[in-house]
């Protein structure tokens, strides 16, 4: 048995955040960054919200890859604010935040590492959770994931409740208009990648593969318009619901060894999350092939790679891919990333430690051993072709 979890509302489109104006409440917690509230989206927000009738307070100390200092932080000041909104505003590490910081608000005997699918969080008592994403990538506002950084342990949490997933999605294309184009291929790969990994996952289900596919396909047509054009507004919309339907895809199936990989780099090298798992999707899809072709046959043709054999479509596909990362400036190995051989080399074994216990490992398509995992690592480092 299994079910498709989803916001129960989804507002997208040009002047979506003109819907905060039918909000009905009290007080709202503005949960953000500062390069978010500097670009003035934390002030826009809070007019439409002071509009509803509401007091606003904002805190805007989220930095990327939140660590567990700022969640405690973020949730003494909503215990003492006692806001019956959170907002949870900017990329993923902003909505990710907001949803650990809503867990401490209404549990305040919990610890954010306590946070998983078997323990009841009893949400809602206190607040809902609204989340307004200024990128196009992390899918965090569509899924009941949120991962946050244990920087003593050098350890990305990956954490999980189906109470985590907001009651209500904004979508405006105005906000991620203003991303640099470097984030936004970085994002974007992100999306693309959530996307293809829930579609060959072990747990894929009818409901994921249509929300997979179908971002696939956005994506594929769109990033590389919106890279090469920042003001292009309707690829940025076509690009925002790309992401959302990739968060609800693999919300609702699984992510792969490119985000358990991806994660582990990311965590020890401080390398954004896009650039990691976009860098590593070539490899893994290779790896994969064995036990998904069928699969990734069906990826291709949905953006009309045609082919004769099923190692024919494999290798377009890869090619594809490689030709979308080259398009949005993602790099095709670590050492590309500027990672030296013997940096990479000391933390080698540590990478295929925690990229081999992730829940991302476990129902990837093709589980590797600790061998093969550092294989796949030792490959992507060289550039080298798959072959095992």
């Amino acid at each position: 048995m299994w079910e498709f979890t989803s916001p129960r509302k989804i507002v997208f489109g040009e002047e979506a955040l003109e819907y905060l104006k039918e909000i009905e409440g009290r007080r709202a917690l503005i949960i953000t960054g500062k390069t978010v509230r500097k670009l003035g989206f934390a002030d826009k927000v809070s007019k439409y919200l002071e509009e509803a009738g509401m007091q606003i307070k904002i805190f805007d100390e989220v930095e990327p890859e939140p660590s567990i200092e700022t969640i405690a932080k973020g949730a003494k000041l909503a215990r003492e604010y006692a806001p019956d909104w959170l907002i949870g505003l900017g990329g993923g590490s902003n909505m990710d935040a907001a949803k650990a910081i809503w867990v401490l608000y209404e549990r305040p005997d919990m610890e954010v590492g306590a946070i998983s699918p078997v323990e009841k969080l009893g949400l809602r008592k206190k607040a809902h959770l609204i989340c307004i994403p200024t990128t196009s990538g992390s899918g965090s506002e569509a899924t009941w994931a949120t991962i946050i950084t244990d920087s003593a342990g050098r350890t990305k949490l990956e954490l999980a409740s189906k109470e985590l997933v907001p009651d209500i999605v904004i979508l405006d294309p105005q906000l991620p208009k203003h991303m640099p184009s470097k984030l936004t291929g970085e994002t974007g790969m992100d999306a693309l990648v959530h996307s293809m990994e829930a579609y060959v996952n072990q747990w894929r289900n009818d409901f994921s593969n249509a929300m997979a596919i179908e971002a696939i396909k956005i994506i594929f047509e769109y990033l590389p318009r919106v890279y090469s054009n920042p003001d292009d507004i309707e690829a940025r919309e076509k690009m925002q619901i790309a992401a959302t339907m990739s968060g609800l895809a693999f919300g609702n199936a699984q992510a792969g060894i490119a985000h358990s990989m991806g994660h582990a780099l990311g965590a020890i090298f401080k390398i954004s999350h896009g650039r990691t798992v976009g860098m590593l999707l070539p490899y893994t899809i290779k790896y994969n092939g064995k036990n998904a072709i069928e699969l990734y046959v069906e990826i291709a043709k949905a953006i009309r790679i045609q082919a004769i054999t099923n190692e024919e479509y494999i290798e377009k596909l890869v090619q594809a891919v490689k030709d979308l990362m080259k398009k949005v400036n993602i790099p095709f190995s670590i050492q590309d990333i500027g990672l030296d051989w013997s940096t990479f080399e000391n933390e080698l074994d540590e990478l295929v430690r925690r990229a081999i216990v992730s829940s991302e490992t476990i129902t990837n398509p093709r589980v590797p051993d600790e061998e093969e995992c550092k294989m796949l690592f030792v490959y992507a480092f060289n550039n080298k072709e798959i072959d095992f």
